[in-house]
């Protein structure tokens, strides 16, 4: 199969698809990889790397395109790559449909067969390829909430754990998922006071048995937000609905209850944000202040840590990518229900009932496309 990996190109993001030892996984199969030029440096992986694994370095981004049949990216493909996608196109890469309608329908107008990793399942009802990003972000979370709440960034002036005779901030985290432990566990590593909402008993169980204690849990209610909304320093959103909007949890309302210089995370900000004051940020410029509230939205978190990240989330889609190309996407998805439900469009139809609720269409079987 001809496989191509283009040069991610939204704001400030460094991570590529494949590192060099993927490339010659595939190259070993018999298949045949062109990876755009330079498309690895941001992660340190240079084209010399990627030649000696056996991958074509291309220098020509239309031809890059017009001969793929798999496209492996890291981001939602951007405006200008859209329009470069065709009906014979597999594309393979973060998505998160359900919070840009703009992009779901240029994706049904290209007709190519799209396929989230965010949506991909596994036996214990995981996500097992966000889940690698989950734990980047959510470590990350913790350490830009710590920097944003720095005077000279905005925040309260306040350091998270504190010194001898002064008490360590306080942080929120919301959601007991991938996301919420990994921040809690930053959190409770800087020395913070820590506390984590959930709806699931069993995980705030979970939580309190793995951490003996050292964490605060509390069951999540309308009265429990504004509590923890109004006595944090820090509130870290990690709540997800697979391959829907993120519900908005904390209100514009609540800001006013909040300490002035106190900081908000979003790290739902993918799926639309699960604070209702929350637009996506960039690297480039992060936060912004609302009701002296600083709001932390930047949508591609893990992209600041490139390498680490690049090579955790490689980890985690060499098996998939590996059946994609062996197989095929009708190949490989008949197999393995759990990759079937990383088919978000496919043909000019939407194939997750999430994302097509989204939008208040209909969504089509996607067993039904592939027969």
């Amino acid at each position: 199969m001809k496989i191509a990996i283009p040069k991610e190109i939204k704001n400030h993001e460094y991570r590529v698809a494949l590192t060099p030892s993927v490339v010659r996984e595939l190259v070993a199969r018999g298949h045949r990889v062109a990876v755009q030029a330079s498309a690895g440096e941001g992660a340190g992986f240079p084209d010399t790397e990627y030649e000696a694994a056996g991958a074509h370095i291309e220098q020509d981004l239309d031809a890059l395109w017009d001969n793929a049949e798999l496209i492996v990216k890291v981001k939602e493909p951007q405006p200008e790559e859209v329009k470069r996608l065709k009906p014979s196109h597999t594309l393979f890469t973060y998505l998160h449909l359900a919070a840009e309608e703009s992009l779901t329908r240029g994706l049904m107008d290209s007709e190519a067969t799209c396929i989230a990793y965010e949506t991909i399942t596994d036996d214990e009802g995981g996500l097992p390829l966000l889940a690698p990003m989950s734990r980047v972000a959510g470590r990350m979370a913790v350490q830009a909430g710590a920097h944003s709440l720095e005077k000279a960034q905005g925040g309260a002036g306040i350091l998270i754990p504190g010194v001898p005779g002064v008490a360590p901030a306080k942080v929120t985290v919301i959601g007991g998922g991938v996301v919420g432990e990994n921040a809690a566990r930053m959190a409770l590593g800087l020395g913070a006071d820590v506390t984590v909402l959930d709806k699931s008993l069993e995980r705030l169980e979970v939580l309190d048995h793995r951490y003996q204690g050292r964490l605060n849990t509390v069951y999540s209610t309308a009265d429990a937000l504004e509590t923890a909304a109004r006595e944090s320093d820090i509130v870290v959103g990690a709540v997800l609905v697979p391959g829907a909007q993120a519900p908005k949890l904390i209100t514009r309302q609540m800001l006013g209850d909040m300490r002035p210089g106190s900081v908000l995370v979003d790290v739902a900000i993918d799926q639309g944000g699960c604070f209702e004051t929350s637009r996506a940020t960039t690297h480039a410029d992060p936060t912004y202040v609302v009701d002296g509230v600083v709001h932390y939205c930047v949508a591609n978190m893990p992209g600041a840590v490139a390498r680490t990240s690049t090579q955790a989330l490689t980890n985690a889609t060499l098996p998939f990518v590996l059946a994609l190309a062996d197989k095929g996407w009708q190949g490989a998805l008949a197999e393995d229900p759990h990759f079937l439900k990383g088919l978000n469009v496919h043909a000019g139809h939407i194939t997750h009932p999430a994302v097509a609720q989204a939008f208040g269409l209909d969504a089509v079987d996607p067993k039904s496309l592939m027969a």
